[in-house]
């Protein structure tokens, strides 16, 4: 059976807003545990002093302001900044035939190196996300494909991690929490081991890159 404080975690991690403010230290404790007292009890079918409730906030609200320390901590210097614009995102579904056009458009690709191209492939699809400059040769390449979906007027942001970022937990939540506090939406999110990058709509992208600017 789970404890107080684990409930309380729970409810507040299913609001990433919430969880923010309280880790900004800018929610008054005793007004959030009146509010979420009655949530608590029905996953908890027991009632519950207001107490327990206040005690479990002021527990999450440390580990969570440690969490967002760390993050900072992590880069002792600001990080390089890379905006890449006018890109374009494809997805198709996945084939036996499309896994030879992917190594075509690789090889084509690096006769290119100035230009954006990514891929993921995942279960069931793979996204090809890269510069509008060579939209007409991906599509060519991935002709016969099954086209699932097409994105056009996106950009990037790019965030040069110091090494063994990866390692270390909510480092790239610490960046997508941020704009997700600003209303921005990510399209997509494509990351190496030391480079992590965030897609949007072009006419968010100047917004993006002056929040997560002040991130460092």
């Amino acid at each position: 059976m789970r404890t107080i404080p684990e409930i309380i975690a729970g409810i507040i991690r299913r609001s990433p807003y919430l969880e923010e403010a309280l880790a900004a230290g800018i929610i008054n404790h005793s007004a959030l545990a009146r509010l979420i007292k009655a949530e608590v009890e029905g996953e908890a079918m027991k009632r519950i002093q207001p107490g327990a409730a206040i005690v479990g906030i002021n527990r999450l609200a440390r580990t969570l302001r440690g969490r967002a320390k760390r993050s900072r901590s992590v880069f002792r210097r600001a990080p390089d900044l890379i905006v890449r614009l006018n890109l374009f995102e494809v997805t198709y579904e996945n084939s036996r035939t499309f896994i030879l056009k992917q190594k075509k458009l690789f090889e084509s690709a690096s006769h290119r190196p100035q230009y954006f191209l990514t891929v993921t492939r995942g279960i069931n699809e793979t996204t090809i996300i890269a510069s509008r400059e060579i939209r007409n040769h991906v599509l060519s390449a991935c002709r016969g494909e099954k086209l699932v979906s097409e994105i056009g007027k996106l950009a990037s942001v790019t965030v040069m991690l110091p090494p063994g970022t990866a390692l270390i937990p909510g480092v790239y939540s610490y960046i997508l929490k941020a704009l997700a506090w600003e209303g921005l939406n990510v399209i997509e999110v494509v990351s190496t081991l030391n480079e992590f990058s965030v897609i949007l709509e072009d006419k968010v992208i100047d917004a993006a890159f002056s929040i997560i600017k002040r991130l460092f």
